[in-house]
Formats: structure tokens, sequence, C-alpha cells
């Protein structure tokens, strides 16, 4: 089972992200990701044992937070148009790194890369001039999902394994 955990944004996030999706497509061509599709990956763990996951992520101790989406790139090696805040949020931050910790404790083997808060929205785009993002973007972040991904002729279908909720900020 391929295995990975995300935020998902709310669906008015989601649908304007989506239909700024179409708008840049015109330019960069590739392949925009469906709106109920849309998240921020926070750890890929592929083919991987589920329950070892949840037994990771329930001990996770992380402050709900927002996350601005203040800035539209292309990623020239992986044929990418994403958006994504302009400094990685220090309560995002911190959720990606407590995981981090919690699945090296269930002996999951991460990528050792510096965490990269973005949202893919294009594939096998080309390099272009990017419309501006909408305006006031807002994705609560009270929330992170473990998710079953399955590939098939039509693309990626994600299904949600369990919802992790994060406290209160302070």
């Amino acid at each position: 089972m391929r295995i990975f955990f995300a935020l998902w944004p709310p669906p008015a996030t989601a649908r304007a992200l989506a239909q700024w999706a179409g708008e840049a497509q015109a330019l960069t061509g590739g392949k925009a990701t469906e709106q109920a599709n849309i998240h921020l990956t926070l750890a890929f763990l592929g083919n991987a044992d589920p329950a070892r996951a949840m037994r990771a992520a329930r001990r996770v101790d992380a402050s709900a937070h927002r996350l601005p989406l203040e800035e539209a790139r292309y990623w020239r090696e992986n044929r990418i148009v994403w958006a994504g805040p302009k400094a990685v949020p220090s309560g995002l931050n911190g959720l990606a790194e407590k995981l981090g910790i919690e699945l090296y404790r269930e002996e999951f083997l991460l990528e050792r890369r510096p965490f990269a808060a973005h949202v893919t929205l294009i594939r096998r785009a080309r390099a272009a001039r990017l419309p501006p993002l909408p305006a006031a973007l807002d994705w609560p972040v009270n929330e992170f999902r473990l998710m079953r991904s399955s590939l098939s002729s039509a693309g990626a279908s994600y299904e949600p394994l369990a919802f992790f909720p994060l406290s209160a900020s302070g």
C-alpha cells in the first residue's frame, strides 16, 4: 500500500488553487492537479505498513497554524508549477520535524533533505510567466492525514486512512 502524510486545504482554497492552475496551465502546458487532489505532502512513505505510520502520527504533538500561500513558482528540475509560502511557517516546520522524528522511531527511512513546503499544481509544465496567485488564500491547518495513493491510467487517486488533529495554537 503506497501511503503518505499530507495536509488538505479547505474546499474554498482548493477551488481557488484549481482555478488558478487552470489559468496558469494555459501558459505552461502540462497537466493541472485535480481540485480534489490538491494537497501538501509532509512525508511520502511509499509501500509501507499503515499501522506503523499511524502509531508514529499519534505521538506527534504539534499546534494548529495557518499556511500562507504567497507565491507560485516553476521548478525546472521536476517540471512542476507549485504554490507555497515565501518561508516555511514555524508551525508547519515543527509539524514536519516532529512527524519525521516519530516516523524514524518507527524505523521509516525518509529522504534526508530539508522540508520544502509546496503544493504541486501543474506537472510536466514548461517555464512561463505565471499569473499572480489570488490574494489572501486562507489555509488553516488543524489536522494532518495519512493517505493511500493509487495510480491508474487516469492518474492518481487518494483515500484518507486516518486523520490526526493538531492542538489549539497558543
